[in-house]
C-alpha cells in the first residue's frame, strides 16, 4: 500500500531529466525586446567564455504608420573585433564562434534618414548548448524522445563543468592578483616604515649637531 510499481518509477525520472534539460537549456536562451529612439543607441552586451557557438536573431518591428525603419547592426568582440556589421536592415542573423573570453557586445541604432520616434526590436540571443541544433542532431543519429532529451541533459552537464573550471581559473588568477598586492602592500609598508626612522635619526642628529654647536648641551 502507498508503494510505487517499477513502471511508474521509471516513468518518472525520463520526465525529470526532460524538465531539468529544458530547465537548463532555456538558461541559455534569452529574448529581449528593445525601444530605440532614433537618436540614440542600444546594446545588448554578454560574458562569453571561449570556443562558445553564438546565434541570433533580430527583426524591426513596424511602426504606427506599418513601416519598417532601417536599422544599423554591429557586433563586437571583447578585443574590438567586427564580428558582424549590417547597414539598413529590417532583419537579420549572426552566427560565430568565441575565439575570445569576455564581453561581447551588440549595438542597434537606427538610420537617420527616419524621423520616428520609436522603434521596437526583436532580439532572440542563444548561446551555448541553446544555439545547436537538435533537429538536425536528431535526424543524423536517428535519435528521438527521452534519448534526445539524455542528449541535451549532457551538453547542459557538459557546460555546467566548462563553466565550474572557468570560474577556478578565475578564482585562482584572482588569488594570484590578491597575494601579489598583499605583497606589494606589505614591502610598501617596510620601505615606508625604513624611510620614516631614517627620517628620525637624520633629524635626531640635525637637532643634537645645532645644540652643539649653540653649546647648549
Amino acid at each position: 500500500m502507498g508503494r510505487r510499481s517499477p513502471a511508474i518509477m521509471d516513468a518518472a525520472i525520463p520526465l525529470i531529466v526532460v524538465m531539468l534539460a529544458f530547465h537548463f537549456v532555456a538558461e541559455e536562451a534569452e529574448a529581449v525586446w528593445m525601444t530605440m529612439r532614433s537618436t540614440g543607441m542600444k546594446c545588448v552586451s554578454e560574458e562569453i567564455q571561449h570556443n562558445v557557438v553564438v546565434l541570433a536573431d533580430y527583426v524591426v518591428a513596424p511602426d504606427e504608420h506599418a513601416n519598417y525603419p532601417y536599422i544599423t547592426v554591429k557586433v563586437t568582440s571583447p578585443y574590438g573585433n567586427n564580428l558582424h556589421h549590417k547597414e539598413n536592415v529590417t532583419h537579420g542573423q549572426f552566427a560565430f564562434t568565441t575565439d575570445e573570453a569576455g564581453t561581447y557586445l551588440a549595438c542597434f541604432w537606427i538610420d537617420s534618414h527616419y524621423k520616428g520616434s520609436e522603434v521596437n526590436l526583436n532580439l532572440e540571443w542563444k548561446i551555448g548548448i541553446a544555439a545547436k541544433d537538435w533537429e538536425s542532431v536528431a535526424k543524423k543519429e536517428n535519435v528521438e524522445g527521452v534519448e534526445l532529451e539524455l542528449r541535451k541533459l549532457e551538453g547542459v552537464v557538459e557546460v555546467i563543468h566548462e563553466n565550474l573550471l572557468h570560474l577556478r581559473r578565475r578564482e585562482a588568477d584572482m588569488r594570484m592578483v590578491s597575494e601579489r598586492t598583499n605583497a606589494r602592500v606589505a614591502w610598501f609598508s617596510i620601505i615606508s616604515l625604513g624611510v620614516g626612522i631614517l627620517a628620525s635619526g637624520l633629524q635626531l642628529w640635525h637637532l643634537k649637531r645645532y645644540f652643539q654647536k649653540k653649546k647648549l648641551i
